[in-house]
């Protein structure tokens, strides 16, 4: 059972934000750090990425682990109560990824899926943007 009741759990989740979340800025902020230029939540990509680098024909996804089902992370687990509920709507996510990811590369872009809990580690973060961005030059 859950430890909220029905309108703060509803009240807790419409605070959950789409865009410029906090991991998003964080990342955002080591590209511009390392001189790169975006943009972002293109409407015209599908799945419209959190960042995109046109020049190099490149996007990043800045994916939240528990909405978008990270394999092997603590923070991915699902909830226990309204099982079918959360297990339809996570699969959905899992699977809508998969196929924006697919139609992204089929249009020749190459695509970073960046979860939340490795924006933590900065060192980290940057070696994975620097090995991404600098692929292919």
């Amino acid at each position: 059972m859950d430890v909220f009741s029905r309108e703060k759990r509803s009240q807790i989740m419409s605070r959950v934000s789409g865009k410029d979340t906090k991991p998003e800025l964080i990342v955002r902020s080591q590209l511009h750090k390392l001189g790169y230029r975006f943009r972002l939540h293109r409407k015209d990509l599908p799945g419209k990425p959190d960042i995109t680098l046109p020049r190099h024909k490149k996007v990043i996804f800045v994916h939240g682990c528990f909405w978008h089902g990270h394999t092997d992370c603590g923070r991915s687990k699902r909830p226990v109560t309204n099982k079918k509920f959360w297990n339809e709507k996570l699969d959905k996510n899992i699977r809508r990824d998969t196929v924006n990811i697919k139609k992204l590369q089929r249009l020749g872009w190459k695509v970073l899926v960046i979860w939340t809990c490795e924006v933590h580690d900065g060192a980290m973060l940057k070696k994975r943007l620097l090995s991404f961005l600098e692929e292919d030059r």
